[in-house]
């Protein structure tokens, strides 16, 4: 069996030939260093030109497209192009990511620019609106956005002398932009009389608002402000493509090959023409300059780059070249010396010397070139040319030998035989000519076998056999010269080939993935000496494989670098390096081939070479060196926590079921029940897929998670407290290293993490946005700052958060592989590791990014748990075998066995660490893991007497271990909760069922206990008391579904999921008789009331069976059912049975013959049943929520005394309704506690508790019931009721009208053609529809713009001055007018404009930079901020352009705009509100959700947004004394709000306990003190 591992030779980039002039400007710098940085495909490089070496950047996935400086010139910033591009700032020295920007663009970056201290930078995207983005880069974070211009942008540049103004040119404009607030404002530059309206290729600033720009006409246009001042006339003979500001002027350059410097005035210092000097030629086309000192660089179109020494200014020295434009596919090697050869469709062919790294000779051909060979003595070079020709050249002199054409269709590859006799050319017309190369290239052979075009061949080393592959992925092979085809397949495995460059071919199956395409690998080459494969793909990808490699999907190592497709890789002739060319980035690479290293050496590598070393994630094979995964894992990795619907979905569903509840709306609905529930405890604890989930709290407490539920458990009083803020389950749970808050992540669409007080049980902060489907791992950074979390989408998506300010601050796809554990290191919070299925990562973050590398460990295992030893670098993983790993960095030093089976938890503690395995063992080590202290079975017979419940089995597998206050807590999979004492005896605390779904509930007639059953086979009684326990367990042979006791209590009747069922003794389990009747599921069983003579016991199969009970016989079958059976109720005289169906039928049998009875329903309502548990019929029509379709209410439950009935259903809610509920939609209180399904729910004996069972999370909940008046005001989130009563408080006519006012359409009135763009006022020369020239780059072409055309003759006008307002906007605002300065004036507005009217001179003055009408006010009133107020306007749409809706912050006095917010509350702003410290600012929006938000406004940034209500909200605001909490008031509706970190979360106003009052339209809020 050949080696499926990866190869343990390796590749390092050694040069790159060639630099991108094409379609790229302003890309080639000096760095501090003097070394000269540039990019070419999808590397940065940077050149030595002294020492004659490069270093590169990898950290880009395709195309790099431009490049930015930074004023201090050691970090660069690169921009990519691509579906998700992104931008990585790296410093030019080490080579290493300082930090990635990323989630803005989309297509690509066009520009970047740092300004003047380099603190910030700006890009603008590919896409269509060519949005800019100014970044914070260091910390990776957005601080303005808007869309650049309809037209593509060529240059954007910081005004180096005022700070917070940009300038941005492109096709036909240049706009002058500042910054303000999150708002980037442009004013176009006027053109006026003074140029013609052109396209502006490039820009420098100058002080005094002085620009100069380079336009593609050649002259040099110079604005002052936003005015064209003057022009330089004919700078150039054609476009400028390039412009440089240094400390003594500017360098320009253009089409027309010259570079011109300027001095800092722009006059002419001196021309360059490079056409005329020795290098040059006609046509050179500069792209880009940088004059620095005495030195030019020079960047062409066609991939030179020349440096210029200023007095030697006509000798430029040529320091590198590539071919031109147009893919490069023809490599060749040279046989006996360290040479090159490639060809291209630029026609060219050229030398390339592999030591010196340099062209050595260049030749242009009539055609483009397609393949080329060198023959076996390396005196003939042969080339295919496109057009179906070849020629041959002597490799001496590049002359001519002959040129032979045979073919119409391209020559894609062509190869002499070993013995130098013969010359095989494959051409596109599926076959192959065999020339004689002594007979002067005669042709002697042909091969016909092949369909389709030929890709590759191979001759044999004795030049008798030639094998060649085609388009249709065949393999033929031919007998030489004469072109005879082969077919006996016993001959093709005698053949000794000389090379191999096949893909196809059973030495290179390994190199194709399982499933994939046959003709995405382009090229492949065989290094027979090290046994080792190098192959080139459509994916810019050179991999390295074993040769010969059988099986699909073998293991490579692989190297990015080239962008997109490589199209051919080859051996140099002794094999010290591999050439690989790229199509379209038409560059050459160089790689070293390095041997295998030994370990030693491995630490010394340089930084670089471990960055582009990778294994594959990608090679799927089923590895010979991987054991069996456990059986525990394989399940755990099998699950799925994908829902059908999630609860963020039922607002939409709702929605969507409007008509079917407003057709019921005109009944009276019937109102929620007086009394409420509240939960008391939880049976239940999450262990069978969760680790390290359980932990001491400061006080001593106990906190885990179960179902939907944070829990904080008080082990002295054995009391629970919850923390109810999730709506699904919770899958991880970390604490702050403080030990009093909790961070808890949960399943959903959007899934959410919560960070929580657990003393107060208050939301501190809720983290969302970011992880789909659900968050499987968190961690606390050791300050307690920062918090990373994993995701369970297809990425595990891994981010890192400053949790307090709800802030993403970077995120990285982590791996395809499920990740279990994530930790940021206790010492460097920059750093993290995540380690799950086959991997363990180490990740350190750049800017918005994190930069992640596999730890180097041999084989690949699988990590369960890790920790952070002593010291920053040290790491210890437990594995699925059951070893502990130890790490420095990212090697591997040692491992140690552990335990036996997986090691699924560890704790580190100060002199030591503890670990608990699948074996049920916990460890206790030293600070080496050399000694194992102690250890501790978990064993029933250990197990103290003030245990709360039994040992389900011996040694359970142990699933979360946590140290303090001198015990050891653990959790096992069993869902048991432990305390170890350190001498030896174990406290069992809480416990619940294990993995499987709890159906079955019963409690009993006269004791406060239960019974449960699950599908986890166990049968369990719990005791309801204060003393909270489990009572007793019995194991079954199978899962069961259903439960029920006994009228006397003595017996407990169980059906189970495999159509039998037992009737057992209630005290001990043990059996009293059993019955197995049917064949599918036990779905409900029942004793009929008094002394329990019958007992009726419903299956899946549609029956249900009547049984005596003292005889033991089965006496009556009740038949007529069309789906399974679901519920089953006893009327209270034991003869009438009142069934439920799958579909939804109700059906009624006499007992005990089970006689099929028709009942009309006014009679139904009359019978007095015993227990009512069904959930269909008239008096329960209203349990059924709106959107029934998508979930069944799977319970019900009546409580003795008639009045209230308890539902569960499958979102995971537990109702309350007034019984009887009649008429559709019945009002409800509702409780979120369990995840998906409660599938039972059972009121005690005495109506004190209610217990419910939650199916999947595998909890019992306790909830105790309290009576009416008794109003709790804590965890009451009972939301009255799916939808808004419409039979409520009526409207007044203003009200009416103002909640009907469309703020859009009064823009568009005046002007029945629709109006975009910039009022005239504003308005600088627009281009008309006609002038628009076409957008390059196949870009999505914008909406077309109708504008004004503003006439180019037209007299200037002169400026009007406003004087005096009258009028005061009060038609459809409110709380507008303010005092001033201890009242000496007041403030107000109307139409665009904010008025401060002085009262003692009954003088105006004004705030005019709205564009539109402002419809809220409001002052800030903190001392701190002394007449600041912020003003709302309409706008059109929230792109975040200048018509979108924005907030003003501006001061009073001096009407100086402090700051905008432009936001995406789509219509306009309807209310403002300063906080408490005047430091946020809160407000509403017009928009259909009526969105809430809160800014930071001075620095522009959104800290939290939510939808507000579906109804108008008229007016918000904070609290007087609060940051924090605010009320939001509108029609029919109040609203109590909290900010929570990044994360809103609101109450409903609830009015119940004042008789008979109607929630009515709220106006305005004020806020009273608290008596």
């Amino acid at each position: 069996m050949a080696d499926r591992t990866a190869p343990n030779y390796h590749l390092r980039l050694e040069w790159v030939y060639g630099y991108r002039g094409h379609q790229c400007r302003n890309n080639l710098y000096y760095t501090a260093a003097k070394e000269i940085v540039y990019f070419v495909a999808g590397v940065g490089v940077v050149y030595n030109t002294r020492e004659h070496k490069q270093k590169f950047y990898l950290g880009h996935n395709d195309d790099i497209i431009s490049l930015a400086l930074h004023p201090e010139q050691v970090l660069v910033a690169t921009g990519q192009v691509g579906k998700e591009p992104y931008i990585c700032v790296w410093d030019s020295y080490t080579v290493q990511t300082v930090s990635i920007l990323k989630d803005v663009h989309t297509h690509g970056i066009a520009c970047l620019a740092f300004d003047v201290d380099g603190q910030c930078l700006v890009s603008v995207g590919l896409d269509s609106k060519n949005t800019m983005c100014v970044w914070d880069w260091r910390r990776g974070k957005v601080l303005a956005t808007a869309p650049g211009h309809t037209d593509r942008i060529f240059d954007i540049s910081w005004d180096l002398y005022q700070p917070s103004k940009l300038v941005s040119c492109g096709v036909k404009h240049i706009k002058f932009w500042s910054i303000c607030g999150n708002a980037l404002t442009p004013k176009r530059g006027v053109f006026g009389k003074t140029g013609d309206l052109q396209t502006i290729l490039c820009l420098a600033c100058a002080r005094d608002e002085v620009t100069y720009s380079g336009a593609l006409n050649g002259d040099i246009y110079v604005w002052k402000g936003i005015n064209l001042a003057r022009t330089v006339q004919g700078a150039h003979g054609s476009g400028i493509f390039s412009m440089n500001a240094c400390e003594e002027g500017f360098a320009t350059g253009g089409r027309d090959g010259c570079v011109r410097l300027w001095d800092l005035n722009f006059k002419p210092i001196t021309v360059i023409d490079l056409r005329e000097t020795d290098q040059g030629y006609k046509g050179l086309s500069v792209r880009s300059v940088c004059w620095r000192g005495d030195h030019i660089l020079v960047g062409t179109q066609d991939s030179e780059i020349f440096e210029v020494v200023v007095h030697e200014r006509n000798k430029p020295f040529l320091i590198m070249q590539g071919h031109c434009e147009g893919e490069l596919w023809a490599l060749a090697v040279h046989p006996t010396k360290p040479l090159a050869m490639t060809g291209s469709d630029d026609r060219s062919v050229r030398i390339w010397s592999l030591i010196d790294h340099a062209l050595i000779a260049r030749c242009n051909m009539e055609e483009p070139i397609r393949c080329a060979a060198v023959s076996t003595d390396g005196i003939h070079l042969a080339l295919g040319m496109k057009d179906g020709s070849f020629t041959v050249l002597r490799v001496r002199d590049m002359t001519e030998v002959v040129h032979v054409k045979d073919r119409k269709e391209a020559i894609h590859e062509l190869k002499y035989s070993p013995d130098g006799a013969h010359l095989a050319v494959g051409s596109n017309e599926n076959s192959v000519d065999i020339y004689g190369v002594v007979q002067r290239y005669k042709k002697v052979g042909e091969c016909v076998g092949s369909t389709s075009f030929i890709t590759h061949m191979d001759w044999s080393t004795d030049s008798k056999y030639l094998q060649t592959n085609d388009g249709n992925g065949k393999r033929l092979l031919y007998k030489m010269p004469s072109g005879k085809e082969v077919t006996n397949k016993e001959e093709f495995k005698l053949v000794q080939w000389s090379t191999w460059t096949c893909s196809l071919g059973p030495e290179v199956n390994g190199i194709w993935p399982k499933y994939s395409d046959i003709n995405d690998i382009n090229s492949v080459d065989a290094n027979f000496n090290n046994q080792v494969l190098v192959t080139a793909d459509d994916y810019g990808l050179v991999k390295l494989f074993r040769y010969p490699c059988l099986k699909k999907g073998a293991k490579f190592k692989k190297y990015l670098g080239h962008s997109a497709h490589i199209t051919n890789a080859r051996w140099s002739h002794d094999y010290q390096w591999v050439i690989t060319i790229g199509g379209a980035d038409h560059s050459v690479f160089q790689w070293k081939f390095i041997p295998e290293r030994k370990s030693k050496d491995a630490l010394h590598i340089a930084p670089q070479e471990t960055l582009t070393e990778s294994h594959s994630e990608e090679s799927d094979s089923d590895q010979s060196d991987v054991p069996e995964m456990d059986s525990e894992i394989e399940q755990e990795t099998q699950l799925t926590y994908r829902r059908q619907v999630y609860k963020e979905d039922l607002p939409q569903l709702k929605e969507q079921c409007k008509e079917k509840q407003r057709a019921s709306a005109t009944k009276k609905r019937v109102s929620p029940p007086s009394s409420s529930v509240r939960l008391h405890f939880i049976h239940g604890y999450r262990g069978y897929d969760c680790r390290s989930n359980l932990f001491y709290t400061q006080t001593g407490e106990i906190v885990y998670h179960v179902a939907g539920v944070g829990v904080v458990y008080n082990r002295q009083q054995n009391t629970q407290r919850f923390y109810l803020g999730h709506d699904d389950d919770i899958l991880c749970l970390a604490i702050h290293p403080l030990k009093d808050y909790v961070a808890t992540g949960q399943v959903g669409r959007d899934s959410s993490i919560h960070i929580w007080d657990s003393e107060m049980l208050k939301t501190l902060s809720v983290l969302k946005g970011h992880h789909q489907y659900g968050v499987c791992a968190v961690d606390f950074s050791a300050d307690g700052k920062r918090l990373a979390s994993v995701g369970l989408d297809d990425n595990h998506t891994i981010v890192l958060w400053d949790w307090r300010k709800g802030e993403k601050q970077s995120a990285i796809r982590g791996s395809k592989d499920k990740i279990f554990v994530i930790k940021i290191n206790p010492y460097m919070p920059e750093k993290l590791i995540t380690a799950g299925i086959k991997h363990i990562k180490f990740w350190h973050k750049a800017g918005g990014g994190l930069i992640g590398r596999k730890g180097n460990m041999g084989k690949t295992e699988t990590m369960m748990c890790a920790v952070y030893g002593w010291t920053e670098e040290m790491v210890f993983s437990g594995t699925s075998t059951g070893d502990i790993c130890i790490w420095k960095d990212m090697y591997l030093i040692k491992t140690i066995k552990a335990h036996d089976g997986p090691v699924f938890s560890m704790h580190a503690l100060e002199k030591g660490f503890v670990t608990g395995g699948k074996d049920g063992v916990v460890a206790l080590w030293d600070d080496t893991f050399e000694h194992c202290l102690k250890t501790y079975a978990v064993k029933r017979a250990v197990l103290a007497p003030g245990s709360k419940g039994l040992l389900l089995e011996d040694n359970p597998s142990i699933r979360a271990i946590s140290l303090g206050h001198g015990h050891i807590l653990v959790g096992t999979k069993n869902g048991e909760i432990l305390e170890v004492d350190k001498s030896g005896p174990i406290t069992l605390l809480v416990q619940g069922h294990m993995e499987g779904e709890v159906w079955g509930l019963a409690t009993h007639p006269h004791l406060p206990i239960c019974a449960t059953v699950s599908d986890d086979k166990t049968l369990r009684i719990w005791d309801l008391s204060p003393s909270h326990c489990m009572l007793a367990v019995r194991k079954l042979k199978k899962g069961g579904r259903c439960c029920c006791f006994s009228p006397d209590g003595k017996a407990l009747a169980v059906g189970l999921n495999d159509g039998s069922f037992l009737i057992v003794n209630a005290d001990t389990l043990e059996d009293l008789v059993s019955f197995h009747h049917r064949k599918d599921v036990i779905s409900d069983i029942r004793f009929s009331p008094g002394a329990g003579k019958y007992l009726a016991v419903a299956s899946c199969d549609s029956f249900v069976d009547i049984y005596n009970v003292m005889s033991s016989k089965r006496v009556g079958v009740c038949k007529g059912s069309q789906s399974y059976i679901t519920h089953l109720d006893w009327d209270k005289r034991g003869k009438l049975l009142q069934v439920n169906t799958g579909a939804k039928e109700q059906l009624f049998f006499e007992a005990p013959r089970g006689k099929k009875q028709t009942i009309p329903v006014s009679e139904t309502e009359k019978i007095d049943w015993s227990s009512w548990s069904c959930v269909l019929g008239p008096s329960c029509e209203g349990i059924w929520p709106v959107v029934s379709d998508v979930t069944e209410v799977t319970a019900s439950s009546l409580s003795s005394d008639g009045k209230v009935l308890a539902t569960g259903d499958d979102f995971g809610y537990v109702k309350l309704f007034r019984y009887p509920v009649k008429g559709k939609f019945g009002k409800f209180k509702r409780y979120v506690a369990h995840s998906t399904h409660v599938t039972n729910v059972r009121w005690t004996h005495d109506d004190a508790l209610l217990v419910t069972a939650g199916g999947a999370d595998t909890s019992l909940m306790i909830w105790t019931h309290e009576a009416e008046g008794h109003r709790d005001t804590r965890q009451c989130d009972s939301e009255e009721s799916d939808i808004e009563s419409e039979n409520d408080g009526g409207y007044d006519s203003d009200v009416t009208r103002e909640n009907e006012m469309n703020y859009t359409i009064k823009a568009l009135s005046t002007n029945v053609r629709q109006m975009l763009g910039i009022k005239p006022h504003l308005q600088q020369k627009e281009p008309s529809v006609d002038e628009r020239p076409p957008v390059s780059r196949a870009l999505p072409q914008p909406e077309k713009l109708q504008t004004n055309n503003v006439g180019k003759k037209k007299r200037q006008i002169e400026d009007l001055v406003l004087e005096l307002v009258f009028g005061y906007r009060g038609n459809d605002c409110r709380n507008n007018v303010h005092y001033l300065n201890e009242g000496a004036d007041i403030i107000y507005h109307t139409a665009a404009v904010g008025i401060v009217f002085n009262l003692s001179t009954a003088s105006q003055s004004f705030y005019t930079e709205h564009t539109d009408d402002i419809l809220c006010l409001t002052i800030n009133q903190h001392p701190k901020f002394p007449n600041v107020v912020a003003t709302g306007q309409v706008g059109d749409s929230g792109d975040m352009s200048v018509t979108s809706p924005s907030i003003h912050v501006w001061d009073a006095m001096n009407k100086q705009t402090l700051s905008v917010l432009r936001c995406f509350h789509s219509q306009g702003v309807c209310s403002v509100s300063f906080s408490a410290t005047g430091k946020l600012l809160l407000s509403v929006g017009l928009d259909l959700e009526h969105t809430i938000t809160i800014w930071k406004w001075q620095e522009g940034a959104k800290i939290a947004s939510r939808v507000g209500h579906t109804q108008r909200v008229f007016v918000a605001e904070f609290r007087p004394d609060s940051d924090t909490q605010f009320v939001s008031v509108g029609i029919k509706h109040v609203r109590f709000w909290t900010l929570a970190g990044r994360a809103l979360l609101s109450k409903k106003g609830v009015l119940s306990s004042i008789e008979d009052a109607r929630m009515q339209t709220m106006l305005s809020v004020a806020f009273g003190a608290v008596p």
